[in-house]
């Protein structure tokens, strides 16, 4: 099989972005973009800088340096064929705990117009962050405190992370914290420094040592980490920059004045959606996406969840055709080349479920719209958070707030409302009559029925 390889001169590429987080999504999408143009030629001063700031973007520093930042990127079609490219426009990477300086100084020059990040859902918490640390937000506003005394432009700051607003999350967390640090920096930030809005779409499961097998025996290439992700990729943006930006319409970047619709049909579409699969899915015994996606009766209850309370509480997307959009989500997550675990979609909950599903939820309680299967997934979630499932097995709850929520959830036995409670997530939910009788009901089901029996009831029509 076929490998394609840059055709372009790598030692003639300029960096024009930095990017915070380099895992395997940003490789699979954004770093994929910006590779496009340069074998395009029109990118010649957009390359990446890769930076890692956590103990664990060690390996990648390692990887990336031992790799002269080139890795392999593997699209698993449908029909279980792949294509597979070396991508090349991340031309450094550094690990900022080794020498911030040299990030700072980085971030610092005139010729770094972007700094991008996907830093996760829960990496916008500055108030954990002890002030001026090796992190995104000490070393950027220690960055733009030079560029404003050096009379240097302001960069763009792009998140790329699954946040409703995300481009306005960070503009508080990044303007706050520079404000903190350095009097006055956070208004020259709110008059320089612009913050698009972005919505990204590429399923991309961790890399396993499948993946790296496949590389080498299928493409004939020895690579540490490659990233294996699904055919379909979208990116929108808005088209709000400080000093420029590459010319990313030319390679299906769709470049827009309000990125709002296209984002809020992602996150509480297809994000949700896997939030509503993965807790049912895992109690009932699956392990992969594909094969929980692929039983028609969890087919039928994410269709059904998007029709009657996602749908809803959408605003209408220009050039998009919803129905299609959601008979294709089911495809994509079907698509059994993938491989993705439904384990990487129980992650991090208590970051996700409140900023895709309970927006969701709050709207429908407003307009008086359907709340039973968003409530259900809520109830789903807390079953799981018991770390036991139906067999008995132990759950490895991976969660950041999971000591607080698995004692909840192991005594909702005897008070069912108690994982509702906890106001750190669900706010005020568990004094809303509507949403507590859903939730109960659906708890209550887990419980005394199961997983797969609470969903075959759900979609009855007689469903209380």
């Amino acid at each position: 099989m076929t490998l394609s390889k840059p055709s372009y001169d790598r030692n003639e590429i300029g960096v024009g972005i930095v990017h915070f987080g380099v895992g395997g999504f940003h490789r699979a999408h954004q770093a994929m973009y910006i590779d496009r143009l340069l074998e395009m030629g029109l990118a010649k001063n957009w390359g990446i800088c890769g930076v890692g700031v956590m103990p664990a973007d060690r390996k990648m520093a390692e990887v990336m340096t031992a790799q002269d930042g080139l890795y392999t990127l593997v699209l698993e079609n449908p029909d279980g064929s792949r294509d597979a490219r070396v991508i090349g426009s991340i031309v450094d990477y550094r690990y900022a705990p080794d020498d911030p300086e040299s990030v700072i100084e980085l971030l610092a020059a005139p010729s770094t117009r972007i700094i991008s990040m996907t830093i996760t859902e829960g990496g916008y918490n500055i108030d954990a962050l002890p002030d001026g640390g090796v992190h995104v937000f000490g070393l950027v506003a220690a960055a733009l405190a030079r560029r404003r005394e050096r009379g240097v432009a302001s960069p763009t700051i792009v998140s790329c992370d699954n946040i409703e607003g995300n481009g306005e999350v960070a503009r508080h967390a990044f303007t706050t914290y520079a404000e903190r640090l350095y009097p006055g920096l956070g208004e020259w930030m709110s008059e320089h420094t612009r913050f698009p809005n972005s919505m990204v779409d590429r399923i991309t499961p961790a890399t396993t040592p499948d993946v790296i097998a496949v590389v080498e025996q299928e493409f004939g290439q020895k690579d540490r980490w490659p990233v294996a992700a699904e055919p379909f990729t979208s990116w929108v943006l808005e088209d709000d920059f400080s000093d420029g930006r590459p010319p990313l319409e030319k390679v299906d970047v769709l470049m827009v004045d309000d990125v709002t619709p296209y984002e809020l049909m992602k996150l509480r579409l297809l994000n949700a959606s896997h939030q509503s699969l993965c807790y049912f899915a895992y109690l009932a015994g699956y392990r992969l996406v594909h094969d929980a996606a692929g039983d028609p009766l969890f087919a039928e209850f994410l269709m059904r969840y998007m029709d009657t309370e996602a749908t809803p509480t959408l605003k209408p997307v220009p050039g998009i055709d919803l129905p299609d959009y959601k008979r294709t989500l089911i495809e994509r997550f079907a698509n059994p080349g993938v491989k993705d675990t439904i384990v990487r979609l129980c992650f991090g909950s208590s970051d996700r479920i409140p900023k895709w599903l309970l927006p969701v939820i709050r709207e429908n309680l407003r307009t008086g719209t359907p709340v039973r299967l968003s409530a259900a997934t809520v109830a789903s979630w807390a079953r799981y958070a018991e770390g036991v499932d139906e067999q008995g097995q132990p759950i490895d709850v991976q969660d950041q707030l999971a000591a607080t929520l698995v004692p909840l959830a192991r005594s909702q036995r005897e008070h069912p409302t108690a994982f509702i409670e906890n106001t750190e997530v669900f706010g005020d939910l568990a004094s809303d009559s509507r949403f507590v009788e859903a939730y109960v009901w659906a708890l209550e089901s887990l419980h005394r029925d199961g997983a797969r029996a609470t969903l075959e009831t759900l979609l009855r029509k007689d469903t209380p």
